[in-house]
């Protein structure tokens, strides 16, 4: 059966490149008036909409996006979805932030009904921010796993997701050990890993709160298993990289805590990094693991300003994370407003074709999906979002005032919210409409 053909008509724009390797100027494509033509789940073609539409087959539908911009879909390289009922909490570090917020929360998940519910929420959410993947916690509870996974299978979305695995320094009630974790993360690799578009994450919360059997049973994971993740915490706090250093004293640093089981690959995902040393760095980048900067949530807590310069110095792959709930929105445009204040507190700058490359193609590079989404290379998946230049009266004056592509990103990822989100699709198939009305036309 031959898939069908859909066209989306406007101003187009995606990374190629990482600007830190290749300058701002080669590191993405932008076609004023562009055509991005999708054959079913997939790109076909992107380019100018002169060259492409004598290509058409008749009776192709065309989805036209005036004063808008097309750019692939928001990738969150970390995210907790049990979490979002506790969205902005007021006024904690880090460790009493978990204990009197995060675990009463993450209690809940044991009830499946909960799980379902907030799995649904949490992914319209996403949606309605432009996100159309993300590497997601769930919690101890396997249930919160199937309820995440059914809720994005049926959606048919691209998500990695994996049961928290904690068995110290918690509650009791959070609590699993060294094989249950094993068992039941085993149990769910085998149900959903690799089933559509969904991968799954072995995901210990972070290193205080497994012990080294606990540790060394999610590395064991990792080699019986092709392709899976491995989620965690890394240097997000000062006390908690000291209790990280009483905890494992024979470790060299925190990364080591999990370099000594095996834990450290090239699906190796860690959140924060926010007080790294230049060995880690080092390490990081040799054995090709990521880190996800997490702007909004390293300021909400206070735990500091993540130095991207040396991650980049050191060749580190580098995605974005919105961190909610410590985070304090879904939004990808408001993480890349507050990952440019990061970096001017710092001294440096976030240029806008940077922040473009972080929230999509570097997301994908960190999550090794490069190969299937990130850009608009053809054969990608589908997945892309429609931003609408008129969202709301500022934005659209604004827009009135911009002269280049590089000022209409800025203006959209400092005043930018869900409400630019015109829509968004996935797969090819629009999955949120902000509107209810989209004009097309056949050719």
């Amino acid at each position: 059966m031959t898939a069908q053909i859909k066209a989306w008509r406007g101003a187009i724009v995606h990374s190629i490149a990482d600007p830190a390797e290749v300058g701002l100027e080669a590191s993405y494509e932008y076609f004023p008036d562009g055509l991005l033509v999708v054959s079913g789940s997939h790109i076909q073609a992107v380019g100018h909409a002169a060259d492409l539409l004598p290509t058409l087959p008749a009776g192709t539908d065309i989805t036209h996006c005036p004063d808008a911009l097309i750019m692939p879909g928001f990738i969150d390289t970390h995210i907790h979805y049990p979490q979002t009922g506790m969205i902005a909490s007021y006024g904690e570090q880090l460790l009493d932030w978990l204990n009197q917020y995060t675990f009463p929360a993450e209690r809940e998940f044991a009830d499946p009904a909960h799980a379902a519910e907030v799995s649904e929420r949490f992914l319209n959410e996403l949606l309605r921010n432009g996100t159309t993947t993300a590497l997601v916690f769930g919690t101890v509870h396997p249930s919160s796993v199937e309820a995440f996974f059914s809720a994005a299978e049926a959606r048919n979305l691209r998500m990695i997701c994996g049961k928290v695995l904690m068995d110290r320094n918690a509650p009791d009630y959070l609590l699993d050990n060294a094989d249950s974790g094993y068992t039941e993360s085993r149990a769910l690799i085998e149900r959903w890993h690799g089933k559509g578009r969904l991968h799954y994450a072995v995901t210990p919360r972070f290193a205080p709160t497994s012990t080294p059997e606990q540790l060394a049973r999610a590395g064991q994971l990792l080699q019986e298993y092709d392709g899976l993740y491995m989620h965690t915490h890394l240097s997000e706090n000062p006390k908690e990289i000291d209790w990280v250093k009483a905890l494992f004293p024979e470790s060299k640093n925190y990364l080591d805590a999990y370099d000594q089981f095996n834990l450290l690959t090239e699906r190796s995902v860690f959140a924060h990094g926010v007080h790294l040393c230049d060995d880690e760095c080092k390490r990081l980048a040799e054995t090709g693991s990521a880190i996800a900067f997490c702007p909004t949530s390293n300021l909400f807590l206070g735990s500091g300003l993540f130095n991207l310069p040396q991650a980049e110095r050191h060749g580190v792959n580098v995605g974005l994370g919105t961190d909610v709930g410590a985070g304090t929105s879904f939004s990808i445009l408001h993480s890349l407003n507050e990952a440019y204040k990061v970096m001017q507190l710092q001294g440096a700058k976030l240029h806008p074709f940077k922040s473009l490359y972080l929230a999509t193609l570097g997301g994908a590079r960190a999550l090794r999906l490069e190969h299937h989404i990130g850009s608009f290379a053809p054969g990608h998946d589908a997945d892309f979002v429609v931003l609408d230049f008129n969202a709301t009266p500022l934005l659209s004056y604004r827009m009135q005032h911009t002269k280049t592509l590089e000022e209409q990103l800025f203006v959209l990822m400092t005043l930018g919210d869900d409400r630019t989100v015109k829509s968004t699709i996935a797969a090819g198939q629009v999955v949120h409409q902000r509107d209810a009305a989209t004009a097309t036309e056949n050719v």
